[in-house]
């Protein structure tokens, strides 16, 4: 991957050869406008961000946006129930879910071109569109935009947010999601490795659950590590001298890590009661969200949930054949755990301060096919938000009477990504260089003020 020094030369030579040219005047009027967007932050900045992914596509018509007046081809085979909210239904298997839509916000115009599983996923996990729709099908990563985790990590470490220094930024659970390759947007792109994301990678339903980077190796000692710092501290003065790059920030941050009692408890699932963890749901995406709240508690930014890891519909959301009783199975473990994840955070007061979105990287079609199914759809499709300042019990947009496109208010993922950092107080008008040291803003879409209480 790019480091980030490296992009910081190509930047200074860039601005050399902007002042050779006479064109200075351009990009000092450029810096003025950054200053000035800089400026324009959210009032209400949140703390934490929890990205529920769906990776597959869960269909919005038989979960969110049910369609019950439509023809028999597009409603589908599940019934709608009534909400916390008059007026307002969802699918029968969101039982619990229905009781909380008054704590929810429901997007139903979320919309993008990209039909093919990795780029829809660059574009929802980074809110930038590929040039073409198979584009993110390599598996070099290095040249990517950050995925949004990654890019928080990099404005917390330019000063741009404040962070407690015995905390993580970003962290991902409990799998790399992949197809034929790691799918894009899961890490720093070209900010570089310092800024991905902690990869969970063990089953947190598991009895024996434990993140081994967190721990020390067996057989040594807080004596004999404290060594090995010193021989590292030893070999860092050296490598400066001889101009060399350090390796300080990393070994500085494994070092805080290893010591964070905070990070150390959340880790530490058994603690939690058996009530607790069968009120998540005692599965792997359960006991993810579970995690995910105690990492809320520890102070970390941004917390990425991927449910499901590999393609192929009968592992995943994407249900081209068998949808009903294929997202059957998928929802009942949502539902219980998504549910237990809101009230929980309500409970312990957490709820304000933290932003809870779910998403899948695309929705379905809304006309059943021959096998029973319903194919990629990224023409529309819902994501639910809760918590984070959002309007309860509100709705932004609407689909067609089928819903096949957005009839009102359509937003995109880079509307999404905004949203996103305006909520942590960062302008999405600042900007960072890409990888030919090139200004480009942290994210292209604009916030969809429209779903938070008094915009603000």
């Amino acid at each position: 991957m790019l480091e980030i020094p490296g992009i910081l030369e190509r930047s200074i030579a860039r601005r050399r050869l902007l002042q050779a040219g006479g064109i200075g005047s351009v990009a000092a009027m450029l810096n003025q406008a950054t200053l000035k967007a800089e400026a324009d932050t959210s009032r209400t900045p949140i703390r934490t961000c929890i990205l529920v992914m769906l990776y597959g596509g869960p269909s919005h018509i038989d979960t969110w946006d049910m369609k019950p007046q439509a023809p028999s081809e597009i409603r589908g085979e599940y019934q709608p129930v009534a909400t916390s909210v008059p007026g307002r239904v969802v699918s029968e298997h969101l039982s619990r879910c229905a009781s909380l839509v008054d704590r929810l916000a429901i997007l139903r115009s979320m919309h993008h071109g990209m039909a093919n599983h990795n780029s829809a996923m660059y574009q929802a996990l980074v809110g930038r569109r590929p040039k073409i729709d198979l584009d993110v099908l390599g598996a070099n990563r290095s040249e990517d935009f950050p995925g949004f985790g990654s890019a928080l990590s990099y404005l917390t470490a330019a000063g741009k947010l404040a962070h407690p220094t015995d905390s993580l930024t970003n962290v991902a659970l409990p799998h790399v999601m992949h197809n034929v390759v790691d799918l894009p947007g899961q890490n720093a792109g070209f900010l570089g490795g310092q800024h991905d994301p902690l990869q969970i990678s063990h089953d947190p339903n598991r009895a024996d659950f434990n993140v081994p980077n967190l721990r020390l190796p067996n057989g040594v000692t807080e004596q004999r590590m404290a060594k090995r710092l010193s021989l590292l501290q030893s070999v860092n003065g050296r490598l400066k001298n001889a101009g060399g790059t350090s390796v300080d920030l990393y070994h500085e941050r494994a070092t805080r890590l290893l010591h964070s009692e905070s990070l150390q408890r959340a880790f530490r699932l058994h603690e939690e009661s058996d009530a607790v963890r069968d009120r998540y749901g005692r599965n792997t995406l359960g006991q993810s969200l579970l995690l995910a709240r105690k990492l809320v508690e520890s102070g970390v930014r941004f917390i990425n949930v991927n449910d499901k890891i590999y393609n192929g519909q009968d592992v995943n959301w994407d249900s081209h054949a068998n949808v009903f009783p294929r997202h059957r199975e998928l929802l009942a473990p949502f539902d219980l755990g998504f549910s237990a994840l809101i009230e929980d955070l309500a409970d312990r007061g957490l709820l304000d301060s933290t932003l809870v979105i779910v998403t899948g990287e695309f929705g379905r079609s809304p006309r059943i096919n021959g096998n029973a199914g319903r194919d990629h759809w990224p023409d529309c499709y819902s994501v639910v938000f809760a918590g984070g300042g959002v309007e309860p019990g509100s709705t932004f947009g609407e689909s067609d009477p089928m819903g096949a496109y957005p009839l009102s208010d359509a937003v995109t993922p880079g509307d999404l990504a905004a949203t996103i950092f305006w909520r942590f107080g960062v302008n999405p008008l600042h900007q960072i260089n890409d990888p030919l040291g090139r200004p480009a803003p942290i994210a292209e879409g604009k916030p969809i003020k429209g779903l938070f209480t008094n915009n603000v």
